[in-house]
């Protein structure tokens, strides 16, 4: 006897996400419901959801994890499947989920996403597999907190869906938007790596990005990627010096109130000059 799956609900943020909604809404009717939480939106992201069966949430913007934390909190059922606007899941995930939900043996599931870069999908290095937590059962898992490369935390097994059928990842952003999007993440990460006590040094600085480099171009066999696969790593490494870069530049910023402090003091000591 077949024991009905559990329902599920599929779950997005978006922002003037309007251009690739509607194809990424399109591939989720299998879902049992969708909740899109927009964050000011003026591009028509909204309407294009309602069109599409969605039940939309305006949200003032927390943070990627924090965003999306709130967005699973609305969500109707406890399995959710978390997806961004600009991917799709192709038919072949969307039958992998169902049956993998018959009889859940994880409380949460990665799948294989394949990214497109310069009008090509990634099959090697850091665009392939990607594998992306995004199918989980909320009681037991749910996204941190972290602003920007948020991730989702589980208190159980994590198993992974077949490699055969993959999460769509259609970027359209330009070249220079990407670079923009990249900038600002590793100010935050930087950012975030100060807040948690992290320093960065000169070996830091210069390993990250050769040993980044050796895993995913040539271990991983990015160079089979071509053009696009060797541009993709070259901003990959470029993205690990640039925050610890930013880290560095962070301590010597934030260190800077103190010194002059201690040097007013110093200055202001009625002793000072006098032995």
């Amino acid at each position: 006897m077949l024991v009905a799956p559990p329902p599920l609900s599929a779950v997005l943020i978006t922002c003037n996400a309007g251009e690739r909604l509607a194809s990424c809404l399109r591939s989720l009717a299998f879902a049992d419901e969708i909740v899109v939480v927009d964050s000011g939106s003026d591009d028509g992201t909204r309407d294009i959801a309602r069109r599409h069966g969605a039940r939309v949430v305006d949200e003032a913007w927390r943070g990627f994890g924090p965003q999306k934390r709130f967005a699973v909190s609305l969500a109707r059922n406890d399995w959710v499947l978390c997806v961004d606007a600009d991917e799709e899941v192709s038919p072949a995930l969307a039958a992998d989920i169902a049956a993998v939900l018959q009889a859940p043996r994880h409380v949460a599931y990665r799948m294989p996403r394949a990214n497109r870069f310069m009008g090509r999908y990634l099959r090697h290095g850091e665009g392939f597999p990607d594998w992306s937590l995004r199918l989980f059962d909320r009681r037991s898992a749910q996204w941190s907190d972290d602003a920007v490369h948020e991730k989702v935390v589980t208190s159980g097994p994590v198993g992974r869906l077949p490699e055969s059928a993959v999460l769509m990842h259609h970027s359209a952003e330009s070249l220079a938007t990407y670079l923009d999007k990249q900038n600002r993440y590793t100010s935050l990460q930087a950012d975030a790596l100060y807040r948690a006590g992290e320093r960065a040094n000169v070996w830091r600085l210069l390993l990250s990005p050769a040993l980044r480099f050796v895993k995913f171009y040539v271990v991983r066999l990015g160079f089979l990627d071509g053009l696009p696969g060797l541009v993709h790593i070259a901003i990959g490494c470029f993205n690990s010096f640039a925050k610890y870069a930013k880290l560095r530049a962070l301590q010597i910023e934030r260190a800077a109130p103190e010194h002059d402090s201690a040097g007013r003091v110093e200055a202001g000591d009625p002793l000072h000059g006098h032995r």
